[in-house]
């Protein structure tokens, strides 16, 4: 009898892999139909990771998206699935239990039938609630291995990886191959010890594009075991985000596996209902070189879904490195030059860090260690002289224990910073917060929602909710998208004018707290809370920790970066600038209390 091999469209992951934003719920809701008229899928990926702060950033409610998204399917026979990242659950940054609890009983709650959780550093532990809590909401667990090549990331690190996550009682093992840098033959083998061990395990294959490997890394993966696959479908597929089904079904179908037919008719309206939300305003936020494979990732291992903010990245430090270059006396870099020599300096940085997987948040930490790195060798310094405070947070241990060594020179950092290791287990530097929320729910006058929806969006995403709530979010999305169309030619169409937001009252602070302490800008240029130019959402929140003389964000000035340092320890009371606002020398960017 033949072994049925089952499809998953990723509708979700190909816009976080090609842009910035997703559809709206509106767009959502008129491809659904077409997606299930297509008769091959057995599930869709829906929402999770980048998917809920998206809807927040161009104002819209994320809760009411993933309601309206999943009911279709729900009705249909089909299974949702979302992912979520461990430790860190739908954001870049550690979450408290409590926080990470609730997400599963509202997910559930809102029709997503599976759980895809991963960590980036592969840590069981912080993997071992994310299994605890989705069962226990009524979720399917499906626990996933962040897949790179390297030299400990070999199919026997993975085996006992999975030891631990079937310990934990995921029902489920999902091989998230999230540059495609995975090789055929270990994720083959690899499937092959996971379904003789536990042969009620289902395995799924994610794999990107990216160099090339996945559609070879799938043939493998079904021949070991597997029971599904994730694909895409035009004009988003291939390129740096996932191969097409049509592609994969034949594959499977040539190779003896039973398959589900496929309508295309029903296919060719998806295809043309995704070129109309591109068309509409999405395609604004996608990089052409997107849609181009790319063999450099091979080398340096980075996810093609980061080509995009890593391009922004480079053209955004471009004049900063060519002025150190001239200063040193140096030729001057062109911008398909500083590319490779960042990809490079990925190859260099990576192993020197442990190599934790280069999925998110950890691909982003490696990166823009890279990036500083040129950064400061096109200025004469040493390599690793500026290490922001996440990576060095990762470094520690903070958020999970990296698959490898660190090099003796990272160690020497710390020790010279006067900075500690850790190893207890991640979850415990980050206490219950939700009564927190709650009360300040109260003191907003907000309701939390059907099943706690609303207290959850805040406690996950509090800035980005702030933002929708206020109308600030929805606001700056339109005012971007104006300034996009304007810049390409095309015509300005809005559903509602666009209004100049009040420029911020540092004074009624001031008045009213007259110790604060100002965080003045160093000079003139770019503020930069986070080295990833185009993360218009990398502003810290009132209440987030600084000390004294430790850099919490910087100003990138035509000549290289200028850091953001307290003069004392506290509290951020308020954030006036926000992530890319351009400033002078001295203009207060916070107050500290």
């Amino acid at each position: 009898m033949k072994k049925e091999i089952k499809f998953s469209l990723v509708y979700r992951d190909m816009w976080q892999s090609s842009g910035k934003y997703v559809p709206r719920r509106d767009q959502l809701l008129e491809v659904a139909p077409a997606i299930i008229d297509m008769g091959c899928f057995d599930r869709v990926e829906t929402n999770g990771g980048a998917f809920e702060q998206v809807n927040l950033l161009f104002g819209e409610n994320p809760n009411l998206a993933v309601r309206a998204w999943t009911a279709p399917f729900h009705k249909a026979g089909i299974q949702t699935h979302m992912l979520e990242r461990g430790l860190n659950a739908l954001r870049m940054n550690p979450v408290p239990a409590d926080v990470r609890e609730l997400m599963f009983k509202v997910k559930k709650a809102q029709g997503t039938d599976i759980a895809r959780s991963f960590c980036g550093l592969n840590d069981h532990r912080n993997l071992k609630l994310s299994v605890e809590y989705a069962k226990k909401a009524g979720m399917i667990s499906q626990a996933a291995l962040s897949i790179t090549h390297s030299p400990v990331h070999t199919a026997a690190y993975y085996m006992e990886v999975v030891d631990k996550l079937v310990e934990y009682g995921t029902d489920e093992i999902c091989l998230k191959d999230m540059a495609g840098v995975g090789r055929p033959a270990v994720l083959g083998e690899l499937t092959r010890s996971i379904k003789k061990k536990y042969p009620h395990i289902i395995v799924q294959y994610h794999g990107h594009t990216g160099p090339g490997f996945s559609p070879a890394s799938m043939l493998e993966v079904a021949r070991a075991g597997a029971d599904y696959l994730d694909v895409a479908v035009e004009p988003l597929s291939w390129g740096k985000v996932h191969p097409d089904v049509i592609t994969i079904r034949e594959m499977m179908r040539s190779d003896g596996f039973l398959v589900k037919d496929l309508n295309m008719d029903a296919y060719m309206e998806v295809r043309s209902l995704t070129r109309k939300f591109i068309d509409d305003f999405l395609g604004y936020w996608i990089d052409p070189s997107n849609s181009l494979m790319s063999s450099l990732l091979v080398g340096c291992g980075l996810p093609g879904g980061m080509m995009g903010s890593m391009m922004a990245d480079l053209k955004g430090f471009k004049e900063a490195i060519n002025a150190a270059e001239r200063h040193s006396g140096k030729p001057v870099s062109s911008l398909d030059s500083l590319m490779v020599q960042l990809f490079r300096e990925v190859e260099y940085v990576w192993p020197r860090l442990g190599y934790p997987p280069l999925v998110t948040p950890f691909s982003q930490y490696v990166k823009n260690t890279a990036l500083m790195n040129l950064l400061s060798l096109a200025g004469g310094k040493p390599r690793f002289s500026t290490i922001d405070k996440d990576t060095m947070g990762m470094i520690l241990g903070k958020m999970g224990k990296l698959p490898g060594q660190l090099a003796p020179e990272i160690v020497q950092i710390v020790k010279d910073k006067g900075l500690e290791f850790q190893t207890g287990n991640p979850q415990d530097n980050y206490p219950d917060e939700l009564p927190k929320f709650r009360q300040m729910m109260k003191d907003e006058g907000w309701d939390e929602g059907p099943d706690r929806e609303e207290l959850f969006e805040l406690a996950m995403h509090e800035r980005q909710y702030r933002d929708y709530r206020s109308g600030v979010a929805g606001e700056r999305f339109r005012k971007e998208l104006e300034d996009l169309r304007a810049k390409a030619g095309a015509p300005i169409v809005l559903t509602r004018p666009v209004v100049e937001l009040p420029s911020f009252d540092i004074k009624a602070y001031t008045d009213k707290y007259p110790a604060a302490v100002p965080l003045q800008a160093p000079a003139k240029g770019k503020l930069l809370w986070q080295i990833d130019v185009d993360d218009v959402s990398a502003a810290p929140v009132a209440g987030t920790q600084v000390k004294k003389g430790v850099p919490c964000g910087y100003v990138q000035t035509y000549y290289g970066m200028e850091e953001l340092i307290p003069a004392v320890d506290g509290h951020l009371l308020c954030v006036c600038g926000a992530q890319g606002k351009n400033v002078v020398k001295g203009e207060i960017t916070a107050l500290i209390v």
